[in-house]
């Protein structure tokens, strides 16, 4: 993809802000959060300026299931395990309770009750852009796979960190609701909350040392997997595979390496895909770090065990990613959770892809109401089709009878 996504919860710490000591001296303890979140606004030195909200009726326009091209070709069968998942996190929420307390009556293997299930239940609205515009663009990520070892030794030279004890993690909407989704990440210094170290500092100083969680084969890989904002990693001691998971980042925004390469001339607009930035690197290998260290921002795993090989890592909503039916979306105009019609086609080609998915991540780089990341799943081909993924598309997002009255 032209535009690298930034697979985790990104939130761009205000390089200004002086909260005291006293404000942030509980550190909220985060819980299973995205790859990716929202970036935090610009605030003044003593308080945070609310952004404008949108309301829904300026970027949703409601509709009937008829104008949605493509919506009685798909099989909306596939979707139904990522319904569920969805409706494990939504049931108890306001608007939601009727729709999925309907779940469990439906015949999950009729096709023709499962779309009577939507279309009785949920209203379609067409997303549109801030100037009018239904037109966005469709990107992918999913989940890689490493070689590592838990102990440093032969090859595995490049830590994969957890997060270190002086990370502090602010939750605005404690003090500002309407910055629900934003959150302000550093260090307290004195009686002042400064901006934790970027990416390169980090490197030089050597100032995660002692929070290495694993050790990989491959620092490009490893950024990547950091893009990502989760993956397995197959032990060499044991042949175990587990996965590392999003635990937190250093507050730092995300630069694209891609447009930087772009930008300087090394590569072209379609070179700059994952595949291509990888070529570039092997050819360039004295300039890794220097182009590494072009993103500021550094995330933090945990370890999990993988229970189920076929369902993905856990997503913004907390629920377990379902291949080709999760999406990340920005959660400012598209609710988590909700059932989302894609529109869009296949990567590097014309051929059409129309599929219901549901919202249930968020990312540094999905901004905007038609904006949605495709989660591909597991593994080497699922990554080929999400390194190479830059597509127009369209969406509808539907939401459930209650929720759409208002």
């Amino acid at each position: 993809m032209p535009h690298l996504i930034y697979r985790s919860s990104l939130t761009s710490l205000l390089l200004t802000a002086t909260l005291l000591i006293t404000a942030c001296a509980t550190r909220p303890v985060a819980p299973p959060l995205p790859k990716k979140p929202s970036s935090a606004p610009a605030v003044a030195p003593a308080a945070p300026v609310a952004p404008p909200v949108a309301r829904p009726a300026d970027h949703l326009r409601r509709v009937s299931f008829s104008e949605l091209p493509g919506w009685g070709d798909d099989d909306v069968r596939a979707a139904w395990p990522a319904l569920l998942a969805s409706c494990a996190a939504l049931s108890a929420k306001p608007g939601w309770g009727d729709a999925c307390a309907d779940v469990g009556k439906i015949d999950s293997s009729n096709l023709a009750a499962v779309r009577e299930f939507f279309q009785t239940r949920f209203v379609p609205h067409h997303v549109r852009n801030p100037d009018g515009s239904v037109t966005g663009t469709v990107t992918g990520y999913y989940e890689p796979l490493l070689r590592g070892a838990r102990i440093r030794r032969g090859q595995f030279q490049t830590p994969l960190h957890s997060p270190p004890p002086d990370l502090v993690s602010v939750e605005l909407a404690s003090l500002y609701p309407e910055l629900k989704s934003l959150r302000l990440r550093g260090r307290v210094v004195g009686n002042r909350l400064v901006p934790y170290p970027a990416r390169a500092e980090l490197e030089r100083q050597n100032s995660l040392s002692g929070r290495e969680l694993l050790w990989v084969d491959d620092p490009v890989e490893a950024f990547f997997l950091q893009v990502q904002g989760s993956g397995r990693v197959r032990l060499e001691e044991t042949g175990e595979t587990v996965r590392v998971a999003y635990a937190d980042q250093n507050g730092h925004p995300y630069r694209s390496i891609g447009r930087y390469l772009v930008e300087r001339g090394d590569l072209t607009l379609e070179q700059a895909s994952m595949q291509g930035i990888k070529a570039w690197v092997a050819a360039n290998p004295s300039r890794t770090q220097e182009l590494l260290n072009v993103n500021p921002s550094y995330v933090f795993f945990r370890e999990e065990k993988v229970a189920d090989p076929a369902q993905g890592p856990r997503g913004a909503l907390g629920v377990l990613l379902t291949p080709h039916r999760s999406i990340a979306v920005d959660p400012q105009f598209i609710p988590l959770g909700a059932p989302v019609f894609l529109s869009t086609t296949l990567p590097n080609s014309t051929t059409v892809l129309r599929r219901l998915v549901m919202a249930q991540d968020t990312g540094g780089a999905i901004r905007n109401p038609v904006r949605a990341d495709l989660f591909w799943g597991f593994g080497a081909d699922a990554g080929e089709m999400a390194g190479r993924m830059k597509q127009s598309g369209q969406m509808w997002v539907l939401l459930p009878l209650a929720l759409s009255a208002q």
